[in-house]
């Protein structure tokens, strides 16, 4: 499942490439509603200008479920924002990419981001895509900032459906638009 992990690498790499990070200007972050699916998960957000920030989240979920339920997945997301007023306080608008691989087994995705499947069946494949993103951070003190986001986009996804003794069935892709990003996050910023 990790053979596409050096994406993660390279979005490393562009992020701090793109950006001159001072330690005022930079921000840990958390997606309190990807703990709420027992996803770990991790972002760091940099300035890149006065009203400009830059950032990379990543995302895990190895576990799996009682009764066979599983969403294993890897993600990583990065983005480039554009703030309204200031940095890393008030409305702010991005554009996103994404990427990652998957593995579900008995639970049927929102938003028909996969095709539903019978009980023993099980999807595993990967995507990339990219989408637009609208947000707001409240500050709570000096360092404390909650913040919401949306985002809308595109992702390709090829994939492979698998049977009971791990025969696989069909192999296909999805072209998926809708809902990309979703967050409600903690923010430490320095």
């Amino acid at each position: 499942m990790m053979k596409h992990s050096h994406i993660f690498g390279l979005a490393v790499m562009l992020l701090f490439a793109a950006t001159d990070a001072k330690a005022q200007d930079v921000a840990l972050k958390t997606n309190l509603l990807g703990w709420a699916t027992t996803s770990v998960n991790a972002g760091v957000e940099v300035s890149a200008g006065e009203r400009h920030t830059a950032q990379v989240f990543f995302a895990l979920n190895p576990w799996t479920f009682s009764g066979g339920k599983r969403v294993r997945y890897w993600a990583v997301e990065p983005e480039w924002r554009w703030w309204t007023c200031q940095k890393f306080g008030g409305s702010f608008f991005g554009v996103h990419a994404l990427g990652g691989e998957y593995n579900v087994r008995n639970v049927d995705m929102p938003f028909g981001i996969l095709p539903k499947t019978k009980e023993g069946r099980h999807y595993e494949g990967w995507y990339v895509g990219a989408g637009l993103t609208y947000g707001y951070q409240w500050l709570l003190s000096r360092h404390w900032n909650i913040e919401a986001s949306v985002g809308l986009g595109y992702a390709y996804s090829p994939y492979k459906l698998y049977g009971r003794c791990d025969k696989c069935l069909e192999k296909n892709h999805r072209n998926y638009v809708g809902p990309t990003k979703a967050a409600l996050s903690l923010v430490y910023a320095f």
